[in-house]
């Protein structure tokens, strides 16, 4: 796992501005298999962002917590129910983000 000064977060945030959720937790809540879901996607994409639905019983601070201790996976930022996730690739093909980040 990268650990991850300023500018690099900064970088990052900038770059996940126009996008759009890719996941959702909703009723079901923090389960392995949406864990498992999560960690294939950001092996594609390496950043991304995740949206808590307003019937979800999951708060910010706990869905935090639960990727960070069950993953490789950084939460760069939390804007209101949208958390912004990044992490390193394991194809080296894939590794966009993560190649811009370290050479800040």
């Amino acid at each position: 796992m990268i650990s991850l000064r300023g500018k690099q977060k900064r970088y990052l945030r900038a770059s996940a501005h126009d996008m759009r959720p890719l996941f959702s937790i909703g009723k079901q809540g923090l389960t392995q298999n949406w864990l498992d879901q999560l960690s294939d996607a950001i092996n594609k994409r390496e950043l991304f962002k995740v949206n808590i639905l307003a019937n979800s019983d999951v708060e910010v601070a706990d869905l935090k917590e639960f990727i960070e201790e069950n993953t490789d996976i950084q939460v760069v930022q939390t804007i209101g129910h949208t958390l912004v996730l990044f992490g390193e690739s394991a194809d080296k093909e894939n590794r966009r983000y993560s190649v811009a980040v370290q050479k800040i």
